[in-house]
C-alpha cells in the first residue's frame, strides 16, 4: 500500500490548473446553464428569478449573482421531501437529519453521483492516495453523504477501499492490525476515539494520512489526531445539498486551506444580511451548483463560516481556496453582547496538553437575564483553573469551566460529535453539572 507525498498530483489537470480566467469562462457557462434548467424546472427557484427579471438564462452572468435570489436551509424545509427536484432521472436519495431532527433530502441523478466520485478523487488525490492505497473508510454509509462519498472516490482514483462505516471500533482495531491500511477517513472526533483504541489493544497505527471532516475542528485538534495516530491529517468540507464530501479538500500544497471544486460549486462569503466580504474576512459561505442536476441550486446558503482566499502560491492547483470552517452561523453563542464560535474555545482547550480532546460546552441559559458559558473537560483542576484565565483572554468573557473525570464526557462511536448543547430547563447536559 503506498501514500504519495508529491505536492502537486492532479487527477484532472484541465480543471484544477487551469488558467482563472479560462475557468471563469467555463463558470459563466455552467451559471446559465443552471438558470436554464431552473426556468424550465418551473418550481421555487424559477418564481424567484422571474421576480428578479430573470426570464432568459442568456441575460445572467457572473456580475449578477449578487443580485440573484438564495436559498436557505429553511427552504428546503418548507418543500420537504423533494420540492426542488429539478429532473426526473434520479438514481439515489441522500441527506441528513437536519437540526431538530427536520430531515433535508437530496436527490441525485447518475450524472451527479459522476461528479461526485470525480471530486472526491481529486480531493483523495490531493492527500496523497494513490491507486496502491487502502483506504479505511470509517465514515457512515447511508442516508449521510460521508462513506458513499468517500467510497465514490476511492474506487473512482483506482484505490482499495475497506467500507468498515462508523462504529464497532473492536472491529475497526482488528481490521487495522490485520489489513495495515495506509489512509484513514472519518470524522476527526473518532479518529481520535481510534487512536485510544488502538493504543489500548496495543496495535501499532499504520496510516499515514487521514482526511477528516463533517464537523468544524481547529489546528489544535489536528494536533491531537496526528499525535495520537501518527499520521498527516487534512481537512475535507462538503454538505449534502450541495454534493456531500469533496467541495473542497487541502491537499500537501493548499498551506492549510481547503481547495475548492471551482469547476462545479462556485463559492461566494457574505455577511449578515447577505453581502460579499473580501477575502481573508470570515462570512457565511454560499454555494451555486454550476453542474449539478438532480437538486440544481443557485446561492445556497450553507450556515458554515469561512473565509476565502486565492490559489496557493506556487501550486500547480489554481483553484481558489477556502478556511477551515470556523463553525456554524447557527452555532455562534451570544453571552454577554460577545460572539463566540465553539471552534474559539476549541483552540484555547486543546493547546494545553493536559487536557483530553473530548469536551462539551455549555450554553448555560437557565436564567435568562444571566446567561452563562460553561466548558466541561477531562483534565486536572490545575489545569482548570489555568483555562478559565486563558479563555477570558481569548473570548473576552469569563467562562466556568468544569473539571470532570476520564469518560465523563459523551463519545460519539458513529456521527459527529456533539461539542455544544444549550442548557435552558431540564437533566444537565452532563452527569454532575448544577
Amino acid at each position: 500500500m503506498c501514500v504519495s507525498t508529491d505536492a502537486h498530483p492532479l487527477t484532472d489537470p484541465d480543471a484544477e490548473g487551469v488558467d482563472p480566467e479560462r475557468r471563469r469562462e467555463v463558470q459563466e457557462r455552467g451559471l446559465r446553464r443552471l438558470v436554464r434548467r431552473l426556468l424550465d424546472a418551473d418550481g421555487v427557484q424559477a418564481r424567484r428569478l422571474r421576480e428578479r427579471g430573470i426570464t432568459d438564462h442568456r441575460d445572467v452572468s457572473l456580475a449578477d449573482l449578487p443580485r440573484l435570489p438564495m436559498v436557505t436551509k429553511q427552504d428546503l424545509w418548507d418543500h420537504y421531501p423533494l420540492g426542488f427536484q429539478a429532473d426526473d432521472r434520479i438514481v439515489c436519495v441522500h441527506g441528513s437529519s437536519g437540526t431538530g431532527g427536520r430531515p433535508t433530502l437530496v436527490p441525485y441523478t447518475a450524472h451527479d453521483v459522476d461528479v461526485w466520485a470525480q471530486v472526491m478523487a481529486r480531493a483523495l488525490a490531493g492527500a496523497g492516495v494513490t491507486r496502491r492505497s487502502l483506504i479505511h473508510n470509517a465514515y457512515g454509509y447511508g442516508l449521510f453523504t460521508g462513506g458513499l462519498g468517500v467510497h465514490h472516490g476511492g474506487m473512482r482514483l483506482g484505490a482499495a477501499v475497506l467500507p468498515i462505516s462508523g462504529g464497532m471500533t473492536e472491529r475497526q482495531v482488528r481490521l487495522v492490525a490485520d489489513l495495515r491500511p495506509d489512509v484513514l477517513c472519518c470524522t476527526p472526533s473518532y479518529a481520535i476515539h481510534l487512536g485510544e483504541a488502538l493504543a489500548k489493544a496495543g496495535v501499532e497505527p499504520t496510516f499515514k494520512v487521514g482526511i477528516f471532516g463533517a464537523e468544524p475542528w481547529t489546528e489544535e485538534m489536528r494536533g491531537q489526531v496526528e499525535g495520537v495516530l501518527g499520521l498527516r491529517a487534512f481537512d475535507i468540507y462538503g454538505l449534502s445539498e450541495v454534493i456531500g464530501p469533496g467541495v473542497a479538500c487541502e491537499s500537501w500544497d493548499s498551506v492549510g486551506m481547503l481547495n475548492v471544486a471551482e469547476d462545479h460549486f462556485y463559492v461566494e462569503a457574505v455577511d449578515v444580511e447577505g453581502n460579499p466580504v473580501p477575502d481573508g474576512t470570515p462570512g457565511e459561505l454560499v454555494f451555486t451548483t454550476l453542474t449539478k442536476t438532480g437538486m440544481p441550486l443557485l446561492r445556497y446558503r450553507s450556515g458554515d463560516v469561512a473565509s476565502l482566499a486565492g490559489p496557493a502560491p506556487g501550486s500547480a492547483r489554481t483553484l481558489r481556496r477556502m478556511s477551515k470552517v470556523l463553525g456554524r452561523r447557527d452555532d455562534m453563542l451570544v453571552v454577554r453582547g460577545v460572539n463566540v464560535f465553539p471552534s474559539e474555545i476549541e483552540a484555547v482547550l486543546l493547546a494545553d496538553p493536559r487536557v483530553s480532546p473530548h469536551y462539551l460546552v455549555v450554553e448555560d441559559r437557565r436564567d435568562p437575564a444571566r446567561p452563562e458559558l460553561r466548558v466541561v473537560v477531562e483534565s486536572t483542576p490545575e489545569a482548570g483553573r489555568e483555562l478559565a484565565g486563558a479563555l477570558r483572554e481569548r473570548l473576552g468573557i469569563s467562562c466556568a469551566v468544569e473539571v470532570v473525570a476520564e469518560g465523563v464526557v459523551p463519545r460519539s462511536e458513529t456521527g459527529k460529535a456533539k461539542r455544544l448543547a444549550r442548557w435552558s430547563a431540564g437533566q444537565p447536559p452532563v452527569p454532575g453539572l448544577t
